[in-house]
């Protein structure tokens, strides 16, 4: 049977920022991009032509850098090439539902506000999850455990194109790894976008086995392959 709820992911960046995640939207003709100290995500149309790239150059401004998440569209030669990153979508099937125990509401895990960016920013840069920005956690909930007072593993919500909520930042210090944390952590998260009648993705980089393993394990299937690009405007 065909999952036509997918189709909201073939542009998850778009859908966010024309839907969910519109007060958090800069836009310039067809071309959207977040607010600057949220996320770095752009979005213009599959197919863009000359003019749909100019909308995004002007938003942006010169010398500045698009990141295009997974959108295919390749711009016009004079955008210099940033980073190119293979990668998956994974996404949570429509009638599974995490275990009990690793989602229990009281496994030590804690939901996370502004408060707690210090330490939020403190554990990316240890960990390198991905990017990870000062208003990156009012993208949707953030959920961390820690241990003697200390923040040593945390998850969060990134892009919500319609029906979908994406899990980002699953990290853990290196210090506090094999215990568990971070599928306690998605488990958790997974309960929540659920609860909320959605259903959880994700993406991963195709290098990254363990973490791709460790999806799996917690009930998340492969949907397609993606390939992240960078670039910075004329």
């Amino acid at each position: 049977m065909v999952d036509r709820d997918v189709v909201a992911l073939d542009d998850p960046v778009g859908e966010s920022l024309r839907g969910h995640h519109a007060h958090l939207a800069r836009r310039h003709g067809r071309a959207f991009t977040y607010t600057p100290g949220v996320a770095t995500f752009s979005a213009i149309s599959p197919d863009a032509d000359a003019a749909e790239w100019a909308d995004l150059a002007r938003l942006l401004g010169r010398g500045e850098f698009a990141d295009m998440f997974s959108c295919p569209a390749i711009p016009p030669s004079d955008w210099e090439p940033v980073f190119v990153l293979e990668g998956r979508q994974m996404i949570w099937p429509g009638s599974g539902r995490p275990e009990p125990a690793r989602a229990e509401p009281d496994s030590g895990v804690v939901e996370l506000g502004e408060e707690s960016v210090p330490e939020m920013l403190d554990l990316v840069a240890r960990t390198r999850p991905g990017p990870f920005w000062p208003r990156t956690h009012e993208l949707g909930t953030y959920l961390g455990i820690r241990e003697h007072g200390t923040l040593v593993a945390m998850v969060g919500e990134r892009l919500r194109p319609p029906g979908w909520t994406e899990i980002s930042a699953v990290c853990t210090a290196p210090e506090a790894r094999g215990r568990g944390h971070a599928a306690r952590l998605v488990s958790a998260l997974v309960a929540r976008i659920l609860s909320r009648g959605e259903r959880p993705f994700l993406h991963v980089a195709e290098a990254n086995t363990g973490a791709i393993a460790l999806y799996e394990r917690l009930g998340f299937e492969s949907r397609k392959h993606v390939t992240f690009r960078g670039f910075r405007t004329p």
